[in-house]
């Protein structure tokens, strides 16, 4: 399950990846017979400001009964923890947590997996008589993302989640329950209106096709430092530049341009921010020909120059 990126992008509005961010937390976990999930949680940075938010993911392909499947992803922002989440320092221990130095701001980004034979036992009937039926049973044939904003039922579910104290078979059999209960929310919150917005492009119906806009995306991601430009990316990727941005758009919600701009100013924030780094430095670091022109492009996308966020 990868699609961290897509759920942050979406929380924050903004674009940023979170593979150089401190994980404070990180776990995978099959329950037997059941369900894969995941937990991630990233240290808060002070420059995020994020919306918490719910993705559901329809995965369908016809070839092969392994590429479909239904995932929940989600991301939450501001709880606070204790570092030493397995062992909690001596003043979370004795009920002291609001002074607890150890304690700090989270973003946790919980994904869970359903295969078709886990959710279509629920189906009543063997004819899908609606949509959801249709969802629940793989019937229906283009693979599409529906996003929203986290309703209060969704996030105290989640809230248990992250926060119950049960092990080993317990944890199983909570953890198990709890997500039949936030698979209900989201599909009623998601599905109510019973229409989604499927993919409009034909050719990326093409599961080939579809790989290739999800790789240019990758290659955006590792190239931060070595701008690229969208015939140079087309190529790499044996897709037509049309192609290229019509079905980046399509999946991502974005341009390439935009993307990738948001992308390196994020990372630019990151350089300055965190790492102390100059605006020489960075400017260089993201492969800009003047100091100026980054500055320029810092300041569209932040709203403030370099200088002025290291004050």
């Amino acid at each position: 399950m990868n699609p961290q990126f897509d759920i942050v992008a979406l929380a924050a509005q903004d674009l940023f990846t979170l593979d150089y961010q401190d994980i404070l937390y990180d776990r995978v976990q099959q329950i037997p017979g059941s369900i894969q999930y995941s937990i991630k949680r990233y240290r808060k940075q002070p420059h995020w400001d994020l919306e918490d938010m719910g993705m559901l993911v329809y995965r369908y392909e016809k070839s092969t009964a392994a590429g479909r499947y239904l995932e929940l992803h989600y991301c939450l922002s501001g709880n606070v923890y204790c570092k030493q989440k397995d062992k909690e320092c001596d003043s979370c221990q004795f009920s002291a947590s609001p002074n607890c130095l150890e304690r700090v701001e989270s973003v946790d980004l919980v994904s869970f997996r359903f295969s078709p034979s886990q959710v279509s036992q629920f189906v009543k009937g063997k004819k899908p008589a609606s949509l959801l039926d249709q969802l629940l049973q793989f019937k229906h044939p283009l693979p599409f993302k529906k996003s929203q904003t986290l309703s209060n039922k969704t996030t105290q579910v989640l809230e248990t989640i992250l926060n119950h104290t049960y092990t080993d078979t317990r944890e199983n059999i909570f953890i198990n329950a709890q997500t039949q209960m936030l698979l209900l929310y989201t599909l009623d919150s998601m599905m109510g209106e019973d229409s989604i917005d499927t993919i409009s492009c034909k050719f990326l119906e093409n599961e080939a096709d579809r790989e290739k806009i999800m790789l240019a995306r990758e290659i955006l991601i590792k190239q931060i430092g070595e701008p690229i430009t969208i015939k140079e990316l087309s190529r790499k990727v044996a897709i037509n530049e049309c192609y290229l941005k019509k079905g980046f758009k399509e999946l991502f919600g974005t341009t390439v341009f935009d993307f990738y701009q948001g992308l390196r100013m994020e990372h630019a924030k990151f350089l300055l921010y965190e790492k102390g780094l100059t605006v020489t430095e960075v400017s260089l670091s993201l492969g800009y020909s003047s100091i100026s022109h980054f500055s320029t492009a810092f300041k569209k996308h932040t709203g403030c120059k370099p200088c002025e966020l290291l004050r």
